[in-house]
């Protein structure tokens, strides 16, 4: 038998970037234009709004939340108080839509994009062709105080980005080459030691979260489920999500609550015309870690 789940809420067009903060999910609905929040007994509220796409999501540390602009290639910043502006402007790195992102400790930000038009790809050269050959992107470091440069090159769609407990480690989806991505964190957040930490093929990461042992909460875009991966690769559990999974993050008052966000398609056009999204709960055995 699998582990038990519940669809916690629906009527979402597509969610991203969920983080647990003060008691609930906060998450983007792309297609609402919105950055949403639900609690673990389900109730769902729109928390803002911006004229783009939303994606990835991180505080800094005087509680500011930084907001990944997609087609418009920023990052914004909403304070304490409400106020919503550009952070960054990230059109001289990001190829294509801006996406995933992860904070550090400090407020500085990793932020990734897709490298090119993946839906118009996809249709012209179908998936398998998409995968043997495709624009490289370029992974974004901003300061906190909002100077972008890159920090690193030659991404196969680099996606979910998280550190680890110390601050010392970066790991990310590179959803196009099905493998998890590690870097050493230095100095004003310098990544060196590319390596690869799971090479999870015929499964493709999107969103990640990291757990108090070490292992790794994997949302697979192409199937119907969660999967959590040790280091070098090892499938340790999988969860059935009902439709394909873009999304993972856990949190509850124990950490323990994985949360699943799913949608019938990732195609723009088809996400974009219907409500498929939900989020799908399930009580797992170890807690978050890290920054997510």
């Amino acid at each position: 038998m699998g582990r038990a789940t519940r669809e916690l809420a629906g009527g979402i067009y597509f969610g991203e970037g969920p983080r647990w903060r003060d008691g609930r999910l906060w998450f983007s609905d792309f297609y609402a234009h919105a950055v949403k929040s639900v609690s673990p007994a389900g109730d769902l509220r729109t928390e803002f709004e911006i004229d783009d796409q939303p994606s990835g999501l991180g505080l800094q540390p005087d509680g500011s939340m930084l907001i990944v602009s997609m087609t418009k290639r920023q990052l914004l910043r909403r304070t304490p108080d409400g106020r919503i502006g550009v952070h960054a402007d990230l059109g001289h790195i990001a190829t294509f839509h801006c996406n995933d992102m992860v904070v550090d400790a400090a407020g500085g930000a990793y932020v990734g994009n897709f490298g090119f038009n993946l839906d118009e790809a996809i249709h012209a050269r179908g998936v398998e062709g998409v995968l043997a050959d495709h624009t490289k992107a370029k992974l974004a470091y901003v300061t906190p105080d909002g100077q972008a440069r890159v920090a690193a090159e030659g991404l196969s769609f680099p996606n979910g980005p998280v550190i680890t407990p110390d601050g010392k480690t970066l790991i990310l989806g590179e959803t196009l080459a099905a493998c998890l991505t590690a870097f050493d964190i230095g100095a004003d957040g310098v990544l060196s030691n590319r390596r690869v930490w799971a090479d999870i093929g015929p499964r493709v990461p999107d969103g990640i979260c990291l757990d108090a042992d070490g292992a790794i909460w994997v949302a697979n875009p192409v199937a119907p489920e969660c999967v959590r991966v040790g280091e070098g690769g090892e499938i340790l559990e999988v969860i059935d999500t009902g439709q394909p999974c873009y999304a993972c993050m856990l949190g509850g008052d124990d950490g323990k609550l994985l949360f699943m966000l799913t949608a019938s398609s990732s195609d723009h056009d088809a996400a974009a015309a219907a409500t498929t999204g939900k989020i799908v709960v399930a009580q797992v055995d170890s807690p978050r870690a890290g920054r997510p």
